[in-house]
């Protein structure tokens, strides 16, 4: 009798440890749930660690003004020539017409010799090489005069010029000449020789009756 329960206690206590071994090595349901959800978890924070925010409102675009040109500016000083300007020590004053009075009527072709009566009213004599030459008006054929000799300062000289009536021209036909330095630069008075050529009808005034 001992002997059976003996057998029957080994039995049960073997049966016990295989039960409790078999039990061990069955998966825990709730355990590999809860390892699931763990995983779930940690994949979805990395996401959420790496996702950029986006901005949901619309971008606003900053438009800037367009630069204002600016306007060079010239140097007038650095661009004008300062033109050029006689010695203030040589000066011509003119004195009377000596020949050829203004109004003088003359044939076409027709040559004759103008001549001026000046004086050298400046400070310093002029030189020879100073040049008595056209100025304006028709020149009628008319050649610059050179002065061979100084004339001093305060000296009254004749300035006398040949010229030829010019051909095909009627009324009033107007010459200037003026004296230049050793420059070529004009200064003094302008002298002139007005002549009529043809005929020239002068106005007759009339008197109210």
């Amino acid at each position: 009798m001992k002997t059976r329960i003996l057998s029957i206690t080994v039995v049960l206590v073997l049966g016990a440890l295989l039960f409790s071994c078999i039990t061990d090595n069955q998966p825990q349901t709730g355990n590999v749930d809860a390892i699931r959800t763990e995983a779930v978890a940690t994949y979805s924070s990395s996401l959420t660690k790496e996702l950029v925010v986006v901005p949901t409102g619309s971008p606003t675009l900053t438009v800037e003004p367009p630069a204002t040109p600016t306007t060079p500016t010239v140097d007038v000083t650095a661009t004008l020539e300062t033109p050029a300007v006689a010695d203030p020590c040589y000066n011509l004053l003119w004195i009377e017409d000596r020949s050829i009075p203004d109004g003088t009527n003359l044939k076409a072709n027709e040559v004759f010799i103008k001549t001026w009566y000046v004086q050298n009213s400046g400070g310093c004599a002029w030189a020879p090489g100073f040049t008595f030459s056209n100025f304006g008006g028709d020149p009628m054929k008319g050649d610059p005069v050179i002065l061979t000799e100084p004339i001093p300062a305060g000296a009254k000289r004749e300035l006398s010029i040949e010229l030829v009536v010019p051909s095909g021209q009627n009324g009033l036909i107007q010459s200037s000449w003026r004296m230049t330095d050793a420059n070529g630069i004009f200064f003094g008075d302008t002298l002139s020789v007005n002549i009529t050529v043809g005929d020239v009808t002068t106005p007759t005034a009339t008197s109210a009756p």
